[in-house]
């Protein structure tokens, strides 16, 4: 079968559009897959979509996952101790795609894609129901890499940029597909309890060229934090908070309350 079967409109864009229509933020969940099992993952990823959560982000678990700051490490390094690897990952998604009809997306490092073989990775992506890759360790300049199975089976690499990105933030911001995710601080990801990059001039920066949704990440963990930094772009991404709230319960149902919690707090931000 041709890659070029696969192809559909991506529902990043179907979801972004939507929300344009309705003139509401979008907010995107990130949590590690089979942190602490996958079976809580599972549900995990019912209850974002039940909520109210736009789109969602799978932390494909890594043993050194540069970007990510102690809270996603540690989950990685509980996901990893129960056995959890792409291929689990894969099944999962396979299971859940219809029933899940928000976008979603891989948060992962380059050398999981590279291993299994990167068109085998595409070829399995788009047979799942993944609509993006997230890929902290391939950067713009090296998105070549890749760039041919993109197409060939649309599935999206979300470029990351940040605030230091300068005279790249033209580049990275004008061949963008599906949305950016802009990093909201220097460092790793994690709750900030304070922000200190000057986000006029950063989103002023990436509107001049982007034609994709701006969604800001790093740091955000609460509903107030949320309505401020996505009043200067098209949605908030949280990725520790939500990781916290799973880990912190000792079964199912405190898990998900936790969880139910802390997505309700964030969607004061953008309603």
């Amino acid at each position: 079968m041709k890659g070029a079967n696969f192809i559909h409109m991506n529902r990043i864009d179907e979801h972004f559009a939507e929300l344009k229509r309705k003139g509401r933020k979008a907010l995107i969940a990130f949590l590690t897959v089979g942190d602490p099992s996958i079976e809580v993952s599972a549900e995990a990823i019912k209850t974002m979509q039940a909520e109210g959560v736009d789109l969602i982000e799978l932390g494909v678990p890594f043993s050194d996952p540069a970007a990510d700051g102690v809270t996603i490490q540690k989950a990685d390094e509980r996901a990893l101790a129960n056995g959890t690897d792409i291929n689990m990952v894969f099944e999962l998604v396979s299971e859940l795609r219809s029933d899940i009809k928000i976008p979603m997306t891989f948060l992962l490092y380059y050398n999981v894609m590279f291993q299994y073989g990167l068109e085998a990775f595409f070829k399995k992506c788009a047979e799942v129901g993944i609509d993006g890759l997230i890929i902290p360790d391939l950067p713009y300049e090296e998105s070549g890499e890749i760039a041919e199975y993109v197409d060939k089976y649309g599935v999206y690499q979300i470029f990351l940029v940040s605030p230091t990105s300068d005279e790249r933030i033209e580049k990275i911001a004008s061949r963008a597909k599906g949305f950016l995710y802009c990093v909201s601080s220097l460092g790793v990801t994690g709750e900030k309890s304070e922000f200190r990059t000057n986000f006029e001039k950063f989103f002023g920066d990436i509107k001049k060229y982007s034609q994709v949704p701006a969604c800001v990440g790093f740091g955000i963990s609460n509903g107030e934090q949320v309505r401020e930094l996505s009043a200067y772009c098209d949605g908030a991404i949280v990725g520790s908070a939500i990781v916290k709230a799973i880990a912190d319960g000792d079964t199912l149902e405190e898990r998900m309350s936790n969880l139910k919690a802390k997505i309700r707090d964030l969607k004061t931000g953008i309603e």
